[in-house]
């Protein structure tokens, strides 16, 4: 597991093989949960599932869309993350917390 940021925008990815393919679990913040998931496929693009009023495929596409180039494997991110009466701030600071994330796969 790796993890960016501190406190509140702290978040965490994990990692799993699955043959050739690549599983990715993200979450952070006060209640990490589930609030999309994501699937790639190389050179057929894929679908993302946003459940309830959830914003966290904004974070969730760009891993699947980076580790499926990078590794041409089928790729599902899955995850969510939640901070009670986040500041615009807080947001951004998660954003680029995941950004970071992204660096290491």
């Amino acid at each position: 597991m790796i993890t960016s940021g501190s406190g509140r925008c702290r978040v965490w990815l994990k990692t799993e093989q699955i043959g050739k393919d690549r599983l990715y679990i993200l979450g952070g913040g006060e209640t990490p949960h589930i609030g999309g998931v994501v699937i790639r496929e190389p050179g057929k693009g894929g679908r993302t599932i946003i459940l309830g009023t959830h914003k966290d495929h904004l974070v969730l596409e760009p891993l699947a869309e980076k580790a499926c180039e990078k590794y041409s494997a089928t790729t599902l991110v899955v995850g969510g993350i939640h901070i009670d009466d986040a500041s615009r701030e807080e947001i951004e600071t998660i954003i680029q917390n995941c950004k970071e994330l992204m660096k290491c796969i």
